[in-house]
């Protein structure tokens, strides 16, 4: 390729960047902040966000030595049991091999936009992207705004491509920019969560020595029911502070109010508790609301331009209380990867790429949908099969919570280093079938002895 252009700057822009410079001459960003990324970005950007462990993996893969950067910057890294997880109150079993990285989006975000335009055919237009250049059946290029025009709106630009990417996020325009051109847009499949979540920042000091990562949620004891079992996480993050994000479901969605927040972190597990209790709070609290998950299947579609993809939240956006977003736009840039070594044409509708990326969205739209089906506000679409498939996932959390081997398979599938057909396979169900017939055993054990 001559030419690559990436609409929007964000993480899963960048890291298409980082791809595309294996294999054009030269990559054009295309984004209105410029190359500092000092606007707005993404709205939820300053909520606290994961990188899951192949998350982790992958950045380090696509940017050998960023974690050593971003420790150096601050950044904690929390492996084994300085990664707590909670369920319905209960710390689960220790992973003595999970890997957390603890930033903030914007620190991680800074740091990979400079490895990525540090790359010699890398550069960044301060434009807005405003439409899709045709040249036959494929996109040659796009219509942009420069950022110093804006106030002129009729002072558009071209640049041209052989390779368009769609990196302009949840609210990007691409499927309307394509029926205006005859061509028809992705089909979309949505679920309504109406999740409300906010961050506050803490200063860190030597509470909780060899804590990163804690995260609690509801679980079956709980019948899921937030208020029952508050949901929560906190990450230990660069500058010396805390991150603490509470969450919550339709009227119970967590506010601005700094004592009303302390209030509700002093409901969550002990971790929480603590930093509610003896560290300072540091700065607004940031709140945000996620109507609805959202994933576009490409390869519904009957016919598609060639020299054009999708990558990040332009093709799902789902649950962030889940973490996967970050983790997606990695295995996004992977897919490309692989389906640019395979030597297919970059003028060519690029098949190949969307059906590699829709097993990757599928799971982990499976994994998301499956927990927000169990919360009683959340009326659907149900999958086929989803009464025996949540009675068999319940029970496969429960088990997770003592014993180590079903936890270790459990959260692969969490941190999306396997697919969740593992957690249906005859082995992972017979291992939780003795574990919960043990535990059962014991109890009643232990009851008999009391009333003799």
């Amino acid at each position: 390729m001559r030419r690559a252009i990436v609409m929007g700057g964000s993480f899963a822009g960048l890291l298409a960047a980082r791809v595309l410079a294996d294999h054009a001459e030269e990559v054009v960003v295309v984004d209105p902040d410029g190359a500092d990324g000092s606007g707005q970005g993404a709205p939820h950007r300053r909520q606290l966000h994961a990188l899951l462990s192949m998350g982790h993996a992958q950045l380090d893969r696509r940017l050998p030595g960023i974690t050593g950067e971003l420790v150096a910057g601050g950044a904690q890294v929390g492996t084994g049991p300085q990664v707590r997880y909670y369920v319905d109150g209960a710390l689960k079993a220790c992973l003595p091999d999970n890997t957390l990285l603890g930033a903030t989006r914007p620190f991680l975000e800074e740091h990979v936009r400079r490895r990525v335009l540090a790359l010699p055919n890398v550069t960044v237009v301060p434009a807005q992207a405003r439409d899709l250049l045709f040249d036959g059946t494929r996109v040659c290029g796009i219509r942009l705004l420069p950022v110093a025009d804006t106030a002129r709106p009729d002072a558009l630009a071209e640049l041209t491509g052989d390779l368009v990417v769609d990196a302009m996020g949840r609210s990007s325009r691409l499927g309307t920019w394509l029926v205006g051109h005859g061509w028809d847009s992705a089909p979309t499949d949505r679920m309504k969560v109406d999740l409300g979540y906010a961050t506050a920042a803490f200063a860190r000091g030597d509470e909780l020595p060899g804590t990163v990562v804690v995260h609690a949620s509801p679980g079956p004891a709980s019948g899921y029911q937030q208020h029952l079992s508050e949901p929560g996480a906190l990450v230990a993050v660069e500058g010396n502070r805390w991150s603490a994000v509470l969450v919550g479901y339709g009227d119970y969605r967590p506010g601005r109010d700094p004592e009303a927040f302390l209030r509700r972190m002093r409901r969550c597990v002990g971790p929480l508790r603590e930093v509610a209790d003896r560290c300072r709070l540091d700065g607004d609290i940031e709140t945000f609301h996620f109507g609805e998950s959202r994933k576009r299947d490409f390869t519904r579609l009957g016919r598609f331009p060639g020299g054009l993809i999708a990558v990040g939240d332009a093709v799902a956006s789902v649950n962030p209380i889940y973490g996967q977003g970050l983790t997606l736009a990695t295995l996004a840039a992977s897919s490309l990867s692989v389906h640019l070594r395979s030597g297919a044409s970059p003028h060519a509708p690029a098949w190949d790429y969307f059906r590699r990326l829709r097993v990757v969205v599928n799971a982990a739209w499976k994994i998301s949908a499956a927990a927000d089906l169990a919360q009683p506000h959340v009326t659907g679409p149900y999958p086929p099969g989803y009464r025996l498939l949540r009675w068999v996932g319940d029970k496969v959390v429960e088990a997770s919570v003592t014993d180590r081997t079903v936890n270790e398979e459990f959260m692969a599938v969490v941190n999306m280093r396997k697919h969740p057909r593992v957690l249906t396979s005859p082995r992972l169900l017979l291992r939780t079938a003795r574990v919960l017939t043990s535990r059962q055993s014991t109890a009643v054990g232990l009851r008999t002895g009391r009333r003799s």
